[in-house]
């Protein structure tokens, strides 16, 4: 049986892809940068994070773009781009759903 492509991302792929938005990033600061992104509130281990770079690559969402230092980088491909921002419009839609529910229940 084929693999499913991804329809929604968990909290931990949401931010391994938007942390390779703007520019490529080796494994330790996409680590790195979720963290600061997060102000720690989101963690990402480095198993779920290899297992993860592993799948975006197979699902052609990120792309190696090379090794430096011993360190191998990935960047966004089209495809996750638009994953990312579909993901951003679903969650936004979300917040909207929830917003109005909650506005409404508002003392």
């Amino acid at each position: 049986m084929a693999r499913k492509k991804l329809e929604t991302l968990t909290e931990q792929m949401y931010y391994v892809l938007l942390s390779l938005w703007a520019e490529p990033r080796h494994g330790y600061g996409i680590m790195q940068y979720v963290d600061t992104l997060t102000r720690g509130r989101v963690a990402i281990g480095a198993g779920t994070l290899y297992a993860l770079l592993a799948r975006f690559e197979e699902e052609k969402l990120i792309v190696f773009t090379g090794t430096q230092e011993g360190r191998k980088y990935y960047a966004l491909s089209a495809e996750g781009r638009h994953t990312l921002q579909e993901e951003y419009r679903r969650l936004g839609r979300q917040l909207a759903d929830g917003a109005a529910l909650l506005r409404e229940e508002e003392p």
